[in-house]
């Protein structure tokens, strides 16, 4: 169900939490603490058990941390943020940083005295984001020290309980592999890595192992568990009660064993003499210190997950391909209804939100909405993750953008989709923006290349017809997407920082923009799956290429042709002819002919 995106408790409330907590500093002996946007899970999502950082600064992006002092405090965010973080946190409280540019490390060593202690809760950080912390305080003479019990927790009075819903299994024929087989794959790759066993912390990692889901967190169906499995494929799961199901230990089958929770880091710690492989990135700190306490060696690698999940089988791309014609054929509603009604002036950000999930939900096949939706209308949507609230919901008017960026989970596939449209005349400069915009877009759509290229590769492909007009975005250009898992996944990404090698089989945002502040957002965003490879015809090289899934039409009032190449045209026309075959069987009348102009060649 939609619900706006408000920060736990008032905003009223946020100076004397902060006050609260730097009591509770001081009663530790400690000089600082680090408070991040982080669960012992590493994920994206937190359940509101873990939402510290927004009960303690107001901030609900879905990345950051805030860094405590006695006289002082930071929050560091990214370039997605800025905006919202403006809005959203008291800057007589915190002072904004950008979390890449400026690291927590090197802001502390200049804000805190010589000899400093700052804590950290060691479940809620990763070993290589504890490590840089500690190389560069050490510099400074200062100490990043480990916390028995988090404090902020000590002053959280009214924090929920953590989340323990019953565990659902996941169909093999969806899925495309049953868990025995997924277990064989990682355990060879634990054996590939040199060690025994593998700690596994990611939510949508144990989940798509063992071919289950859960209800644990929003818009991620993935259950809130631990994991250990060894170099033959064993598992035990680590659980909270009230998390096993009837009917789970069936469907887990032979060689999966279930425990409490709480026995997890014990576990870590009695494997005396073994190699475990563990995450640096995602795995937290706690139990890298659990291990080496134990006497086990310490194998630094990726979850041995993650490159598997990320490799869709034919079931899963069937699958995807399913949810995306059902999710187009929702958005085609959605978009006939809006042309129709926001010319009028009366919709609100906060009613188009709440009709967009109304027509997913009315395929009576979504699970959940894949996130929670942006929907920011005029200046709104230049904030690139806007989240609509009751206190900044506003009116879309005529001569404004509309910024969409949705999307669904549904049993058989995760979709995500960003459509930026036009309420009437488009505001200058809007529709060059856009055409460049949709540029960027084509040119991943229709890029060939070989196996080895990584996502920073292509995401120079795509930046390529802005950087010519001297224009820019602070975000990548796309991400992967999960099977009804996360509409996040790693380890592929289309971004600066996308090194992992894209495989055929893995699904990719593509979604390039551009944000005019106090203006207009615009983002044009399909999903595409990596297809092939094979030799384009005459040439001599296999060649791996996108297979566009996202079916919806491109908003053509926003579209200057003159821009446009010939490929480039071409290309948009047979999308559209192939977005309104594909959709129309599935619409009513009216919808049809809205659906036959808006896929209209140019």
């Amino acid at each position: 169900m939609f619900q706006t995106f408000e920060a736990p408790g008032a905003a009223a409330d946020r100076s004397a939490r902060l006050s609260r907590l730097r009591a509770e500093l001081a009663r530790r002996g400690l000089d600082g603490f680090l408070v991040p946007r982080a669960d012992a899970h590493q994920g994206e999502y937190v359940p509101p058990s873990d939402a510290r950082l927004a009960w303690l600064t107001g901030f609900t992006g879905s990345a950051g941390v805030a860094t405590v002092l006695a006289d002082r405090a930071a929050l560091f965010i990214d370039g997605r943020y800025t905006l919202q973080a403006r809005q959203q946190a008291d800057g007589a409280l915190w002072s904004l940083q950008p979390l890449h540019e400026a690291p927590v490390g090197a802001w502390i060593a200049g804000a805190a005295k010589a000899g400093a202690k700052i804590g950290f809760d060691p479940w809620l950080h990763g070993l290589t984001e504890i490590e840089a912390l500690r190389a560069r305080l050490a510099a400074a003479g200062m100490e990043a020290a480990p916390v028995e019990g988090n404090p902020l927790d000590a002053v959280w009075e009214d924090r929920p309980a953590p989340p323990a819903a019953p565990i659902r299994p996941y169909p093999d024929a969806l899925a495309g592999r049953s868990a025995a087989e997924k277990r064989e794959i990682v355990a060879a790759a634990i054996r590939a890595a040199g060690a025994d066993a593998a700690a596994l912390t990611l939510p949508d990692s144990v989940a798509w192992l063992l071919n289950i889901r859960g209800d644990d967190l929003p818009r991620l169906p993935a259950p809130l568990v631990f994991a250990l499995i060894d170099a033959a494929g064993a598992v035990t799961l680590f659980l909270r009660p009230g998390q096993e199901a009837e009917g789970l230990r069936a469907h887990l089958g032979e060689g999966v064993a279930i425990r409490p929770r709480d026995e997890f880091e014990a576990a870590v710690g009695g494997l005396c003499g073994k190699a475990l492989l563990l995450d640096g990135q995602s795995a937290p700190f706690a139990l890298f210190r659990a291990a080496e306490g134990g006497g086990a060696r310490i194998a630094k690698g990726d979850d041995p997950c993650r490159l598997p999940k990320a490799i869709k089988t034919e079931a899963e791309a069937a699958g995807a391909r399913e949810a995306h014609l059902r999710d187009g054929a929702a958005m085609a509603r959605f978009l006939c209804w809006l042309d129709r009604e926001a010319p009028g002036g009366g919709l609100t950000e906060i009613a188009i939100a709440k009709r967009l999930e109304a027509e997913r939900r009315a395929t009576n096949a979504l699970m959940d909405i894949s996130f929670d939706s942006i929907v920011g209308s005029g200046p709104n949507g230049a904030i690139v993750h806007y989240r609509v609230t009751e206190a900044t919901d506003r009116r879309l008017s005529p001569g404004e953008l509309m910024l969409i960026d949705s999307g669904g989970q549904y049993l058989d596939g995760t979709t995500d989709i960003t459509r930026t449209v036009t309420v009437g005349f488009p505001p200058e400069g809007a529709a060059r923006a856009f055409t460049l915009v949709l540029k960027a877009m084509i040119a991943v759509t229709i890029a060939r290349f070989p196996e080895g290229t990584t996502g920073r590769d292509i995401d120079t492909l795509a930046r390529a017809p802005l950087w010519r007009a001297g224009l820019d975005y602070d975000h990548g250009t796309g991400h992967g997407v999960g099977a009804y898992l996360g509409v996040h996944e790693g380890p592929q990404s289309l971004s600066r920082r996308g090194t992992v090698p894209l495989r055929a089989g893995m699904i990719c945002s593509n979604e390039p923009g551009y944000y005019r502040t106090g203006a207009f957002g615009i983002r044009i965003e399909n999903l595409v799956l990596v297809e092939g490879p094979s030799v384009p015809e005459g040439g001599e090289r296999p060649m791996l290429g996108f297979e566009t899934l996202t079916l919806c039409p491109i908003d053509r009032r926003l579209i200057d042709p003159a821009l446009l190449g010939r490929a480039e045209r071409d290309w948009l026309n047979a999308y559209h002819a192939r977005v309104e075959a594909a959709l129309a069987p599935l619409l009513g009348e009216a919808e049809r002919a809205w659906l036959g102009k808006a896929c209209a060649a140019l």
